[in-house]
């Protein structure tokens, strides 16, 4: 059963779950998170305290407010929209990752604040 979560940055807070994973179970474990955030194209990716590695997830095929965890660089990834990778409106991640979770809100919404520099994720 997936875990209802919810994703703030500035003044926007989205509603997401995490899927019913050991990766995920992994990540729920470390929150409530907060933390500085990158962005690469429509991705936010920051690094986190849990170490995974590849699962039966893994895939390089994300969708749109997919959320993922990407194990070289122990980071979740949140997918909003096409990355430096992507040759159409589809994010392409820069390696693996396992889809740990997804946005349940609209998660274009997060091109509105990716000036901003901390994200916060919690349970919901």
């Amino acid at each position: 059963m997936a875990t209802p979560i919810r994703i703030k940055i500035g003044h926007l807070s989205l509603k997401a779950e995490l899927y019913d994973t050991d990766t995920a179970k992994g990540i729920l474990s470390i929150l409530p998170f907060r933390g500085r955030f990158n962005v690469w194209g429509d991705e936010f990716y920051f690094e986190v305290p849990y170490k995974g590695s590849l699962d039966h997830t893994a895939t390089t095929r994300v969708r749109i407010g997919d959320i993922g965890y990407w194990p070289p660089g122990s980071a979740i990834a949140i997918f909003f929209g096409p990355t430096p990778l992507s040759t159409g409106p589809d994010p392409v991640p820069a390696s693996e990752v396992n889809i740990i979770g997804r946005i349940l809100d609209d998660p274009r919404e997060l091109i509105e604040v990716k000036s901003e520099e901390e994200i916060v994720i919690e349970v919901d």
